[in-house]
C-alpha cells in the first residue's frame, strides 16, 4: 500500500471487521437492516479481562 506507513496499515488491521446489509423483509412490509461487527483477540487477552472480573 503506497502512502500509508506500516504503523498505520497495523492500526487498520486491528480494528474490527463491520458488515452491513440492508433487505426487504418477505412481506414488504419491513426494511432490515442487519449489522455484524466481528473483533478478533487472542485468548490471553480474554483471560485476563475475566481474570480481573474476580472479586
Amino acid at each position: 500500500m503506497e502512502g500509508i506507513s506500516k504503523v498505520k496499515v497495523e492500526q487498520l488491521n486491528k480494528q474490527p471487521i463491520l458488515e452491513s446489509s440492508v433487505t426487504l423483509s418477505e412481506d414488504k412490509k419491513w426494511v432490515i437492516h442487519r449489522t455484524v461487527i466481528t473483533d478478533i483477540k487472542p485468548v490471553t487477552y480474554l483471560k485476563k479481562v475475566l481474570e480481573g472480573r474476580k472479586e
